[in-house]
């Protein structure tokens, strides 16, 4: 039975199709587009959740504090096509159903950046330089979109991930060999299964929520004595069961769990009175406001991410003055 499922495997034509893509750009065979700002890319191994958009929203915030950031998706499941503008320095530009719910979530979490759409990165990153004039680009989910030169590419990981199969027999998107393209892996989750992972010759941090809140979705403000009561959680994610188990280890009571598909838009919905509600952020932006609507929200801690996004940001500035020098004297 295992040697014939690995010979299926073996002979699996997503598998290859993805060999065959990454061997055109490794060759050169297939070109990227370069872009004339530092670009980050942040992306993972598997379909589902794992972090990427918390990682973004602490990278975007740690920059953004001296750099004009602009971050640079895709728009899954939006209603929109091309490029899209959905924040400007803070200013919300589209709705989330334009946008799609992870990019307008971001959009609303980041006052101080920037967000663009397009499922042809090249082209919005040339809309993003062209009128929005950013000093950095936050490639989210960049990892398997190899188009769009990146400067460093940061790879989240999860436990689970080492033991995984590539599509259809499992949930990676590319075989574990493929993460030697990262410069710098992250290791997510790991106050709910911690590992000790490191690469041999690669920076490896790791990302732990801490500081969890339980807030209110009509005023943003802290629930009291939230221990006390029972709520229905609900999610449309791509691992519901994560944030189900995540509420239960902080001492959530639960009444029911209701999962729902990824990027699930909620129509016809409703909150039924008398009942305490409980969700995520991504997809409290898809809902109305109502008292008996809770959301929970956390702090990322990233020992080290910090300083190394710091130095990596000189010395990429650095080698843009010195060649531009080298150029004037020429």
């Amino acid at each position: 039975m295992l040697k014939g499922l690995k010979m299926l495997e073996s002979l699996n034509p997503y598998l290859w199709a993805v060999k065959l893509r990454n061997w055109a750009y490794d060759s050169g065979l297939m070109a990227q587009c370069e872009v004339s700002v530092p670009v980050i890319s942040v992306g993972n191994l598997s379909v589902g959740g794992s972090g990427k958009s918390s990682l973004v929203r602490y990278i975007a915030n740690v920059l953004s504090e001296n750099l004009r950031v602009c971050i640079l998706s895709r728009g899954y499941k939006r209603s929109t096509k091309g490029t899209l503008l959905v924040s400007e320095w803070g200013r919300l530009k589209a709705s989330w159903q334009e946008a799609g719910d992870e990019p307008y979530m971001l959009a609303k979490l980041l006052p101080r950046v920037s967000l663009v759409v397009d499922e042809v990165r090249c082209r919005g990153a040339d809309f993003a330089l062209r009128e929005l004039k950013p000093e950095l680009i936050i490639l989210d989910d960049g990892f398997q979109h190899r188009k769009i030169h990146r400067d460093l590419d940061l790879l989240l990981l999860r436990k689970r991930d080492f033991s995984d199969r590539v599509l259809p027999f499992g949930r990676l998107r590319e075989p574990l060999e493929c993460m030697e393209r990262a410069d710098a892996f992250v290791l997510s989750y790991v106050e709910l299964e911690d590992f000790d992972w490191r690469h041999a010759h690669k920076p490896t941090f790791k990302m732990r929520r801490s500081g969890w809140r339980i807030l209110r979705s009509t005023d943003h403000r802290q629930a009291e004595n939230y221990h006390e009561l029972s709520f229905i959680a609900f999610c449309g994610l791509g691992d519901n069961e994560q944030f189900f188990q995540t509420l239960r280890r902080l001492g959530i009571r639960l009444e029911d769990t209701l999962g729902f598909p990824d990027h699930y838009h909620y129509r016809g919905f409703r909150l039924q009175s008398g009942k305490l509600y409980i969700t995520t952020l991504k997809d409290l932006v898809k809902l109305e406001p109502a008292e008996n609507l809770f959301y929970l929200d956390f702090e990322v801690e990233m020992e080290g991410l910090k300083e190394f996004l710091e130095s990596f940001i000189i010395n990429r500035l650095q080698r843009v003055g010195s060649s531009a020098g080298r150029a004037t004297d020429s």
